[in-house]
């Protein structure tokens, strides 16, 4: 009785947010695994490498050298400024320092953008399917989530002429995400020229690009960073970081561009939140940036292999077709000619075939028919997965 009255208490505010399904993927994986039956984890979405040696060397030397304190709650100056450096190497854009806010983990700029522009009276658009945390973010910060559709037939794009029509005086926020998670499609450039021209029609419509995939590209189609449209740059927001690019995910290391207009609401967020990143990880995160980066280069060498593996053979399949992803470590097969739903799918193919995946609804209502494999895993693994996929697919 004595919970169920505290549980009334509950916000509907905190009611409203959602989860990931990958994460209670992984536990009955790995609960199934303890009982002794053979698992391939295809469903979370990181890098089965390790963190490099010399970027794990930094963050020791930190703690050794007695970076054992707060830092500033925008993050350490020196890595702020590489995080600007390495923009203007790979994009050719300058940012101020001033504009940057280093958080632990990417999801926080998502909270911090939907809080800081969500509200009862607003409205935000986001991808669909798309990452959970988008929708999640935007019930809890009170405002209306509006999906747009990520079509198959255009290579899980969005159509920036469909998206416009969804504008209206109560859209703050629009979302982005390229390369995409769940679906490994890549917005192209010419449906980012019409979205942006468009946007000079809703100048109190702000942008968020979440771009936490963008070294790993090996599609044909270009991936564009938003950074390189100067007209929008007063009203843009970026989400980056080291979880993907450097195999960090367990560092919780992200960071955000704000416009002027922003970043000092942001900085205030991260007081009252989490009052700054951990000294050390800002540390490593300094030396993932101004060390080689040759091991970007491996990884998304090793991803692009393992993706073009797990699409071909998942083609082979009867029953299933896949798009060729063009980045991020992610297929996203079509199953709707398999009379299942996606979550049925998602937990036959765990209980009876040992294979983790991930149900397309789990990334919005428009992911139903679909599944989401992560290429993050070793091409032995792929190929085993794939067999006890055919062999599963063979015995419904």
């Amino acid at each position: 009785m004595r919970m169920w009255s505290i549980l009334k208490m509950i916000t509907n505010r905190s009611l409203n947010l959602g989860t990931e399904t990958a994460f209670s993927v992984l536990a009955k994986a790995n609960k199934l695994a303890e009982q002794g039956k053979e698992i391939i984890n295809l469903g979370i979405g990181q890098p089965d490498f390790l963190t490099p040696e010399h970027i794990v060397e930094a963050g020791i030397k930190a703690l050794r050298d007695g970076h054992h304190g707060y830092t500033q709650a925008s993050g350490i100056p020196k890595l702020r400024e590489a995080v600007c450096s390495d923009i203007f190497r790979r994009h050719n854009v300058e940012i101020s320092p001033e504009n940057i806010l280093i958080v632990p983990g990417g999801k926080v700029i998502i909270f911090f953008s939907s809080m800081l522009l969500g509200d009862h009276d607003r409205e935000i658009l986001y991808p669909n399917p798309g990452f959970p945390i988008y929708e999640s973010a935007i019930r809890f910060s009170g405002a209306k989530p509006v999906p747009y559709h990520l079509n198959e037939k255009i290579g899980f794009s969005f159509s920036a002429d469909d998206l416009l029509t969804k504008i209206n005086e109560k859209t703050s926020l629009i979302i982005i995400n390229s390369p995409s998670n769940p679906t490994g499609g890549i917005i192209p450039k010419s449906e980012l020229d019409k979205l942006i021209k468009g946007l000079e029609d809703y100048p109190n419509t702000m942008l968020m690009s979440d771009e936490i995939y963008d070294q790993f590209c090996f599609g044909e189609t270009d991936f564009t960073s938003i950074l390189n449209y100067p007209s929008i740059r007063d009203r843009l927001i970026i989400l980056n970081g080291w979880s993907k690019t450097y195999a960090m995910t367990g560092w919780r290391l992200g960071y955000g561009v704000f416009p002027d207009s922003l970043i000092e609401a942001a900085d205030k967020l991260a007081v009252n939140v989490h009052s700054c990143v951990n000294a050390s990880a800002q540390y490593a995160a300094l030396e993932a940036l101004n060390g080689p980066q040759d091991c970007v280069t491996t990884m998304n060498n090793a991803f692009k292999i393992r993706s073009k593996i797990m699409f071909e053979e998942l083609n082979k399949l009867d029953l299933i077709s896949c798009k060729n992803p063009q980045g991020a470590f992610y297929c996203f097969p079509n199953i709707s000619k398999l009379n299942l739903s996606s979550l049925d799918f998602q937990n036959k193919l765990l209980e009876d075939a040992g294979v983790a995946a991930i149900a397309g609804t789990s990334f919005g209502e428009f992911g139903e028919g679909f599944l989401r494999f992560s290429c993050a895993s070793s091409e032995v693994s792929i190929k085993r997965a794939i067999e006890k996929l055919s062999l599963f697919l063979s015995n419904l």
